[in-house]
């Protein structure tokens, strides 16, 4: 057998170790693309959140918003305007308390006008409470815009198909936004500024399946101001998705985290709202916590999903579902299985300390 030339075993050499390269530099390249697949999935971009709320009738907003704040710092949402859709001067003061108690004074605040339930309710009164220090829950709210205005500005300043909105009270808000004409904030009218924003409405209202063996049972966000429920149910031109009565109620806040949880300070607006709203212990269901919950991981598999269907909302508030296909809304189912999980992640995000 002929040796092989020291010139020919060089060359033959270097073709294996070229070989070898381009082997290498494929591993690289596909590592390169893999790390860079999973980068993009660990920084998606964060949800961008306005909060419509009744805050001062019951204390599930309160956590829903510490909820937001607190998804807020793990850079998985941000809220870009809070709303109030009570009709008393101390629900806007008290919006600018919490976003101000976690970090963030500035975040824009709206209130109803000629508004629903205009007493002062069980805890708002927070906002009033002092020491030789100062108020409790520092704020500097001067004077809340008008919701409607600020929903149309918010709206108009963002991306087409962005923002998802979450309402989590009554329905007067978001039915005066559909009514609302072309202005200085944007050319469009109130519908086509909705269709042209908004990614998803999540609502907690309602009522999708038997309540103590009532199954014509009527939510009181529907209730309190049905014809708004009605205007918003026939004319909303983004997919919605509603959280049951029936959900919250399955989901009761434990009165053990109330009192363990939130003792990092001494005064916390959440927890001295809830002993306000009703003297411990109690457990209180968690309505509007799913729908922060889902609006935010609406991927994370703590709910299930209904087919798609119509909402309308009859005369007398109940709020009735009919399958179509393709249509815009669907409601939350909860998996007995799931409650645990869903719980503690309610418990965690709300309780979550801020990150000041």
């Amino acid at each position: 057998m002929a040796a092989v030339s020291p010139r020919r075993q060089t060359v033959a050499e270097l073709a294996i170790h070229a070989d070898g390269d381009r082997l290498h530099r494929a591993s690289l390249i596909l590592l390169i693309i893999i790390l860079a697949v999973v980068a993009g999935v660990a920084k998606a971009d964060p949800a961008r959140i306005i909060f419509d709320t009744d805050l001062g009738n019951d204390i599930d907003d309160a956590l829903a918003l510490g909820m937001l704040h607190s998804l807020q710092s793990r850079g998985e949402s941000v809220l870009l305007a809070t709303t109030s859709s009570k009709d008393h001067p101390k629900s806007a003061v008290l919006l600018d308390a919490i976003n101000t108690f976690y970090g963030r004074p500035d975040i824009p605040i709206g209130a109803v006008t000629a508004g629903e339930t205009q007493d002062e309710g069980r805890f708002l009164q927070i906002v009033d409470r002092k020491d030789e220090s100062g108020f409790h829950f520092p704020r500097d709210l001067e004077k809340a815009a008008d919701a409607v205005d600020l929903l149309r500005v918010t709206l108009a300043g963002e991306d087409d198909g962005t923002v998802v909105l979450i309402q989590v009270g009554f329905f007067t808000n978001l039915c005066r936004l559909l009514e609302s004409g072309a202005d200085d904030h944007s050319p469009l009218d109130g519908i086509e500024l909705v269709r042209r924003k908004v990614k998803f409405l999540s609502v907690m209202a309602g009522s999708f399946q038997t309540i103590e063996d009532e199954n014509h049972y009527i939510e009181w966000n529907v209730l309190i101001d049905t014809p708004s429920a009605q205007i918003l149910a026939s004319d909303w031109p983004t997919p919605i998705v509603w959280s049951g009565a029936e959900i919250g109620l399955s989901v009761p806040y434990p009165a053990q985290s109330i009192e363990e949880d939130y003792n990092y300070v001494k005064y916390h607006p959440l927890k001295e709202g809830y002993y306000l709203y009703k003297p411990p212990p109690h457990n209180r269901p968690a309505w509007d916590l799913t729908s922060v919950l889902y609006a935010v991981r609406p991927d994370r598999d703590y709910f299930d999903l209904s087919v798609a269907g119509q909402v309308t909302i009859e005369d007398d508030g109940f709020t009735r579902f009919d399958a179509v296909e393709g249509g815009r809304d669907r409601f939350l189912k909860l998996d007995a299985l799931k409650i645990e999980r869903l719980r503690e992640a309610l418990v965690q995000l709300s309780s979550e300390p801020p990150t000041r």
